[in-house]
């Protein structure tokens, strides 16, 4: 006669046992579970509510160009860079006028993204007049003034810009003019050199004389390159190099999937 024949009822006890310690388990589980989807449930309501109202700070969101800059605005903006249509229709939904250049240079100095602003937006207009940057340049530049320049001036002038002065935009050189070595991000127009701002009463704020001040035009100038910072891929500043002495060079250089940015 087998052990389990000799004690039936020990064995459906086991069974019993075993099967309470299931239940209790998975009743146990089931509480934690609550529990923590209870806990979970404001802050998903809250990332849901910052989802609708701030779609720019959410890293799968479509790039907005009429929002204020957010966390991802900036790598969404250089993302352009493999899509000049799509940041083309992203300057049309925004209703900034521009005209799309054909396409210019060769080997190292080819783009098909040049754009030139077609009429003042933000209230200012740039000189030299005829400028035309990378598409993904022209759309940094364009929240960048309304959203970082004119409230800088407003705060340290009482007043707006009006114009932009610059040193160019596409140039098919090398990194410094060399000969030799890394190819510029101008050689394909995804940058731009700023020398200075115009005030609406005439006043010129330029970099190369204002940087080194105090206030109000050197802490004007340093709130402007740290907008950039949020915006474009390199900000290089007179804190760089004495290259860099007299304007602030802004581009939007592709480096790669986590967007590592440089403010100089």
């Amino acid at each position: 006669m087998t052990l389990r024949s000799r004690h039936p009822g020990g064995a459906r006890r086991a069974h019993r046992l075993a099967y309470d310690v299931a239940v209790k388990t998975f009743q146990a589980k089931t509480r934690r579970r609550l529990l923590l989807l209870l806990l979970s449930l404001p802050v998903l309501v809250a990332l849901w509510l910052r989802l609708q109202s701030h779609p720019e700070d959410f890293p799968f969101t479509r790039l907005d160009l009429t929002r204020a800059p957010g966390l991802f605005t900036g790598s969404k903006l250089a993302s352009l860079a493999t899509d000049p249509a799509q940041c083309r229709e992203l300057l049309n939904e925004a209703g900034f006028a521009f005209e799309a250049r054909p396409p210019q240079g060769a080997d190292q100095c080819f783009s098909d993204a040049l754009v030139k602003v077609a009429r003042p937006n933000n209230g200012l207009v740039y000189t030299p007049a005829d400028i035309a940057p990378s598409c993904p340049v022209v759309a940094a530049l364009l929240i960048w003034e309304r959203d970082r320049l004119q409230p800088a001036a407003e705060k340290h002038f009482g007043q707006a810009v009006t114009q932009i002065d610059h040193y160019g935009a596409y140039s098919c050189r090398r990194m410094y003019g060399r000969s030799s070595g890394r190819w510029s991000e101008h050689a394909t127009g995804n940058a731009i050199d700023i020398a200075g701002f115009r005030l609406s009463d005439g006043r010129r704020i330029t970099v190369v004389n204002g940087w080194l001040r105090d206030k109000p035009d050197g802490a004007f100038l340093r709130e402007i390159r740290d907008g950039a910072c949020e915006l474009f891929a390199t900000v290089l500043s007179p804190d760089y190099n004495r290259a860099h002495a007299d304007h602030l060079h802004l581009d939007q250089a592709a480096r790669g999937a986590a967007g590592r940015r440089v403010c100089r």
